[in-house]
């Protein structure tokens, strides 16, 4: 028998996503094989996104470190990126600092389903990236965040959005799956990888962990990052987004990420 999906969340995991953040934050380049390269090719795709969509006011819904709402920095568009914690907050306003970028990006401190009056502009585009759309379990949480992207763009705006393939993660379920290892730390080597533990839960759910294996020589310490994400199919959520106003426009999975390009009515 199945049970609850937010019955099975440890209080923890289903409450306090904030404590999550604040501790990837600090290992967050860790995720990518070359941050900087990563940012390049990020530069790169969303330059055309831009042009295709003449869009000159962005906002970045996803924010975490900073790396879209720099790339998006990088060609002239005006950013206003959502943090959702101050230590996340401040390792943007860091990274963006690196690139003389930290007066090209609005940094605001706010959860996109609680956003409420803090954010009263018009937009172009919003991005909403990663899996942050997966980490919020209930529809009443993701109807409040696509609600609150809807009424922010402008009247046929565009909001790309990615989350993991859940259509295709749910057939093979996988338990283990390697990420890399960073070989050339002033500390030592990195070895990162992730494990899924599939919950009986309806709706489906997982809990994802990210493990940060760090030291050298005979001496490693072991972090591990977890949040319940509520496994999201593609019909879920193009029946979420028609809900508050929103018409796809594509959507496409790329490896074991769905992405999804959406319009204000």
């Amino acid at each position: 028998m199945f049970t609850s999906l937010l019955s099975e969340a440890s209080p923890a995991l289903a409450a306090d996503l904030n404590a999550y953040y604040d501790a990837l934050a600090e290992h967050h380049a860790l995720l990518f094989r070359d941050w900087r390269a990563a940012l390049q090719r990020e530069s790169a795709a969303l330059r055309r996104l831009l042009r295709q969509h003449n869009a000159r006011r962005v906002l970045d819904a996803s924010a975490s470190v900073g790396l879209h709402a720099i790339a998006l920095a990088m060609n002239g568009a005006r950013v206003t990126a959502l943090c959702p914690t101050p230590t996340m907050l401040q390792r943007a306003q860091q990274n963006a600092a690196q690139f003389k970028l930290q007066e090209a990006i609005t940094f605001l401190h706010a959860d996109l389903p609680t956003l409420g009056e803090a954010l009263m502009d018009s937009f172009d585009l919003a991005l909403l990236k990663g899996s942050v759309l997966a980490n919020w379990l209930t529809e009443e949480t993701i109807h409040a965040a696509l609600n609150n992207l809807h009424n922010r763009l402008r009247p046929q705006g565009t909001l790309v959005l990615s989350l993991p393939a859940f259509d295709l993660l749910l057939e093979d379920r996988p338990r283990f799956v390697p990420r890399h290892v960073h070989d050339d730390l002033p500390d030592g080597r990195a070895i990162l990888f992730d494990l899924y533990d599939w919950q009986m839960t309806e709706p489906p759910s997982v809990l994802h962990s990210i493990f940060v294996v760090t030291g050298k020589d005979d001496s490693f310490v072991t972090a591990r990052f977890g949040a319940l994400q509520r496994a999201l199919r593609r019909t879920e959520l193009e029946r979420l987004l028609k809900a508050v106003g929103f018409e796809t426009l594509s959507a496409e999975t790329s490896g074991w990420e769905l992405h999804v390009t959406a319009q204000r009515a």
